[in-house]
């Protein structure tokens, strides 16, 4: 989703109701709070959007938690505001009782899917999309421990228990807490660009995590486009990053022209082959800092830069840091 008016607030419901895992409540409100901060004081007047936040429950009683605290809603679904993003928060217990006790919510998914939202449910939270036909054909995930389950109640979905997030269009879904961080640090470079996302990712769990792009199973995507030349060339190139090769010099090696080598790869992959490279180059460095004891010499080496002047500030441009600053925020992480 794209800035639409300068100004114009971004309105985002929750979706309430009893047995949800309040973590998935309050983890994409804390995270999408702090990405608004931090929009709020880097970007231009003119190009910040305020949050507008909405507890949406089938009525407006306060909703008593497992963990002993009351959900008030702030709205009915039949108040609810037209929203461009709905989060549907996982559920503890079995999901079916909830789902038949929120018909209103239900129908109210599907009508706003028609109104154009983006909508992400989260583990169990699923089961709610699904009941509304959201999920029809289309691939979904879950908590593992309900797979079976949902696989009986909605025969329709393409379930993909084995991966942790799932993508159609404007319809995402996440099996764990952690893939809801991935999907909601995207969700904000979508709003306020990607140095609020990767400001938000630096607090809450960037160390650990994956690209969000590289966990997902995108519909329509074979690994995640249809030319198996292309999808030979990335293979490749993830496995000779130290190499000294040039990307021209790749394109020969696969008997193709540079021209038709970048062609073919950005209608592939949506970005150009550099891109790629240096993104890729940028997230085993990553790795290796984390994980490793090489120097920063020695990372840089390993990816294919000649120094680490090169891994510096390509790590400024990308991550707003140093490779080791980076270090320095993963250790303590890691292990403090």
């Amino acid at each position: 989703m794209h800035i639409k008016t300068a100004t114009s607030p971004l309105k985002i419901s929750l979706l309430v109701y009893q047995h949800l895992l309040i973590t998935s409540l309050t983890l994409p409100i804390e995270m999408l709070k702090a990405g608004e901060a931090f929009a709020r004081s880097h970007l231009a007047k003119d190009e910040f959007r305020p949050l507008e936040l909405y507890l949406v429950g089938e009525h407006q009683c306060p909703i008593q938690n497992r963990t002993g605290l009351s959900i008030i809603p702030d709205c009915t679904f039949e108040s609810a505001p037209k929203s461009d993003l709905i989060i549907v928060p996982g559920i503890w217990r079995n999901p079916r009782p909830v789902v038949r006790e929120n018909s209103g919510l239900v129908k109210w998914l599907g009508q706003s899917w028609q109104n154009s939202s983006q909508i992400v449910g989260v583990g169990t939270g699923n089961c709610l999309l699904a009941q509304a036909k959201l999920l029809d054909g289309h691939p979904a995930t879950t908590h593992w421990h309900y797979a079976d389950q949902f696989k009986r109640d909605y025969p329709n979905v393409s379930l993909k228990p084995d991966f942790f997030i799932t993508q159609s269009e404007r319809l995402y879904s996440v099996a764990s807490l952690n893939a809801l961080a991935d999907v909601i640090v995207h969700i904000i470079s979508q709003y306020y660009g990607q140095h609020a996302a990767q400001h938000v990712e630096r607090n809450f769990s960037h160390e650990i995590r994956k690209p969000y792009e590289d966990q997902r199973y995108l519909e329509g995507a074979v690994d995640k486009h249809p030319d198996e030349l292309i999808a030979q060339i990335q293979f490749w190139l993830k496995n000779n990053l130290s190499g000294e090769h040039t990307l021209t010099e790749v394109a020969a090696l696969f008997s193709l022209s540079y021209r038709t080598f970048t062609r073919r790869f950005k209608n592939a992959t949506n970005q150009s082959p550099v891109e790629y490279w240096q993104k890729l180059r940028v997230q085993t460095a990553k790795e290796l800092l984390a994980s490793s004891n090489l120097t920063i010499q020695e990372v840089a080496l390993e990816v294919g830069y000649s120094d680490q002047g090169h891994l510096t500030r390509v790590f400024k441009k990308y991550l707003s840091q140093t490779p080791t600053d980076y270090r320095a925020i993963v250790r303590r992480k890691l292990f403090g």
